[in-house]
């Protein structure tokens, strides 16, 4: 069995936004890095510990750290 990051951040809606989950509930739709902080935080995970890019916490679907709906494309 594969194991999976704890916190998984699901593709951009076409409204923009990302759905985020932590273990199996779902925590909100984080509009950019600052909601996902304040989700983990409310997780009990202290934010300034944590690094967006580390793949053993965040499993990143549909783009990374850095898109977060169609207004941010390149």
């Amino acid at each position: 069995m594969t194991e999976h990051p704890p916190v998984v951040v699901h593709p951009p809606s076409p409204t923009g936004g990302r759905r985020v989950t932590i273990g199996d509930q779902i925590a909100g739709l984080a509009m950019g890095p600052a909601d996902l902080f304040e989700f983990l935080r409310r997780a009990g995970l202290d934010p300034d510990l944590v690094e967006l890019s580390d793949p053993t916490l965040i499993e990143w679907r549909g783009g990374g750290p850095d898109y977060w709906g169609p207004e941010s494309r390149a």
